[in-house]
């Protein structure tokens, strides 16, 4: 396939780790912000995948392996809405709890799908690769549920307990959950049809990774 010459310098090998870093800049800082102002769970939440997106340079010793800086850029997204629209609800929804916290999800999900596809020799046919990303969404959401719950438990938050009946907040979580579950699906098309058929993931590795001659 032909590419103009701005996406041949996007996908350059060097100009794609340099973005990718600073984005996983972006999620330091951020999950720094959390932790000063007292958001542990949250912090955690950032700064593990700020750690997921770095498993590929740390694996290979090499800081030019690193994932497609469009993931990870969509990744970033959830950490930016938090600080621009936290707090903020709109017809009862509150965007920073609910509505960013399933794309938030759905992009670790779909970060490690894509680590997967590029940097393993695991191959997913396509109805697999949505499946496992849609799966991977609802077991990342199962998971910081119970984050929630114990933070709210032993930290005194109020992300579940907050004073509402018990059949509420379970009403509640199993909408966040088909919420996330939908997410996921879309991730999962999102990584079919963009990451494994025209980002040109693996020719941004270095030529020792990829196989081919660096750029």
């Amino acid at each position: 396939m032909n590419r103009s010459g701005l996406s041949h310098v996007v996908e350059n090998e060097r100009t794609n780790a340099v973005v990718g870093w600073v984005f996983v800049a972006v999620f330091c800082v951020a999950g720094v912000g959390e932790l000063l102002t007292g958001e542990l769970v949250q912090a955690g939440f950032v700064l593990a995948t700020a750690g997921l997106a770095v498993v590929p340079a740390v694996a290979y010793r090499d800081p030019r392996a690193m994932l497609p800086w469009e993931v990870l850029a969509l990744a970033v997204l959830p950490v930016v809405g938090q600080a621009v629209v936290g707090g903020q609800t709109i017809d009862g929804v509150t965007l920073s709890g609910r509505v960013v916290r399933y794309f938030a999800v759905a992009a670790v999900a779909l970060v490690v799908a894509v680590e997967l596809d590029v940097f393993t020799p695991v191959r997913m046919n396509y109805s697999f690769a949505v499946l496992f990303v849609a799966v991977t969404t609802m077991a990342a959401a199962g998971v910081w549920a119970v984050v929630q719950w114990l933070s709210d438990l032993y930290l005194g938050t109020e992300f579940l307990l907050d004073g509402r009946p018990e059949d509420v907040v379970h009403t509640a979580m199993m909408w966040d959950f088909v919420a996330a579950t939908l997410a996921g699906v879309g991730a999962g098309l999102l990584f079919e049809f963009y990451f494994r058929r025209r980002s040109h993931a693996r020719e941004r590795l270095p030529a020792t990774l990829s196989g081919g001659e660096s750029r």
